[in-house]
């Protein structure tokens, strides 16, 4: 008996073999793409390139789900976990691989951590000069596509054929707090998601290429970036090479959906349209949004003497983006008054809602803290109350509040160690703080000396592959990697 009980406790590593096995398989069916745009402009570098790598990744992908049986067998929270973490690492090492035989980058350091930038949707570069070549721009911006929604998301649709269950799988990759269900099964809930996603994606493509201000390459690179909420870029003046205030009104709207629950857009395709109005966490942050675009369009009026028109649409447009942590730039932010400048550093730390593609803490978790030092402040008052911690007329779990809180601190204690190892690089306090919060959030957008130069090629390497673990810690929220250096992770008894 106690054999079997601790045969159960063994970790499946063939069913964590066989999911990534998937995994590498959608990676190289999304190379096909850059492959066939290299071979088609010409680019002769980058087509050599994925030439290797998209056969040779689908052939790992294929062998890996093919070649390793699993039967329906135990899956549970700790599987879950490691594959999750798993998937995030092997994709950046995967995709790394095009922009190191292209020669785009001539070592491995600088092509991970433009890969982990991609599938991280955190949208920042080491190139010099950007990102100039096209095919691996395109590569770039399907990873961040890929990586937005997650890719797990896709996965779990597929994983009842395999006899797993993907809610121990959704529970570590989801970000937020708590995870909702739309359906039934979370199979279906990830194919509602992802069918969701798709959606917003053509839309937006059809809505860009309306405008005339875009080529059809243009509009794909932007469509993949802003509804990811990576923010790339294909012209180095940003957003504003277009000049054309509709495309940056779509571009908005569509940061903006991205940025939303997901999970709200189901209940309006069921009719449950007081769920989407009355949600407290879409309220809050339509609130943020709009207090600190009137902040700003009022500070960039008087500090700066822009007139109305001006002010509102850079305000806008740059709050909406480091709000939903796409990171796109307009104006050059990091020239504007303080107080906008604290301003969009604020709301880079706040990021958007749960189940969202956004980056950063989220908001849900912002307002449940406000609503525990409300309730700290009423118990100082009367000692013997008992007060809940309440969202509208919910009352939060215990649990959930213990781990709001925990993640608050940890969130907080990573971004100041991390801080503290940049400037070992020897540069200012605002560069190395600013440069922890781009990674950790996802946003890709910094202040001092990397916003200046446009990249972060000034690093040094090992540095380098720290930001790229603070991508991915930031992208899986924290307690997916932590996780794993803890001993009863690794537990049998556990």
């Amino acid at each position: 008996m106690k054999d079997n009980k601790a045969e159960r406790k063994v970790t499946n590593y063939r069913a964590i073999f066989r999911i990534l096995g998937i995994i590498i398989l959608i990676i190289g069916a999304a190379e096909l793409f850059p492959w066939v745009y290299a071979e088609v402009a010409g680019d002769g570098e980058v087509a050599f390139a994925f030439r290797i790598c998209a056969p040779a990744t689908l052939a790992l992908g294929a062998a890996m789900f093919l070649l390793i049986k699993t039967g329906r067998s135990r899956f549970g929270a700790r599987e879950g976990y490691l594959v999750v973490a798993l998937c995030w690492i092997v994709a950046s090492i995967v995709g790394a691989f095009p922009y190191l035989l292209s020669g785009f980058y001539d070592n491995f350091t600088d092509s991970f951590f433009e890969s982990t930038s991609g599938f991280t949707t955190t949208g920042c570069t080491v190139a010099h000069l950007g990102m100039t070549n096209r095919s691996l721009l395109l590569w770039k911006a399907i990873s961040h596509w890929l990586g937005g929604m997650g890719i797990l998301v896709f996965v779990i649709s597929l994983l009842p054929a395999l006899g797993i269950n993907g809610q121990f799988i959704a529970r570590a990759e989801m970000p937020g707090p708590v995870l909702q269900k739309t359906t039934v099964r979370m199979s279906d809930s990830a194919k509602a998601l992802y069918l969701t996603y798709l959606t917003f994606t053509v839309v937006e493509f059809l809505l860009l290429m309306i405008s005339g201000k875009m080529s059809v390459y243009d509009g794909v690179i932007t469509t993949l970036g802003s509804i990811s909420t990576g923010g790339l870029l294909v012209h180095p003046q940003g957003i504003a090479y277009y000049g054309s205030v509709y495309v940056e009104l779509v571009i908005s709207f569509f940061c903006l959906l991205a940025a939303v629950n997901f999970v709200l857009y189901h209940y309006i395709l069921t009719g449950k349209f007081s769920y989407f109005i009355k949600d407290l966490e879409l309220r809050a942050y339509a609130i943020i949004i709009a207090g600190a675009t009137i902040i700003c369009t009022g500070e960039l009026i008087i500090a700066r003497g822009q007139s109305l028109g001006p002010a509102l649409r850079d305000s806008f447009f740059q709050v909406v983006s480091f709000a939903t942590t796409a990171g796109y730039t307009r104006t050059p932010y990091m020239t504007w008054p303080t107080v906008c400048q604290l301003l969009l550093l604020m709301i880079m730390f706040i990021g958007g809602c749960s189940a969202s593609t956004a980056g950063s803490i989220k908001v849900i978790r912002i307002l449940v803290m406000l609503k525990m030092i409300a309730r700290g402040c009423v118990r100082r008052i009367h000692p013997r109350s008992v007060v809940a911690v309440k969202l509208g007329n919910s009352a939060i779990s215990a649990p959930v509040v213990s781990g709001i809180t925990v993640f608050l601190f940890t969130y907080m204690g990573i971004f100041l160690l991390s801080g503290l190892v940049l400037s070992f690089q020897g540069t200012d306090m605002e560069t190395s703080f600013t440069s922890t919060l781009c990674m950790l959030s996802n946003t890709g957008a910094s202040f001092g000396y990397g916003a200046s130069m446009g990249n972060f090629s000034f690093y040094h390497p090992a540095l380098k592959l720290y930001l790229s673990a603070l991508m991915i810690v930031g992208r899986l929220e924290l307690f997916t990697i932590i996780v794993l250096f803890t001993r009863n992770f690794w537990s049998r008894n556990h």
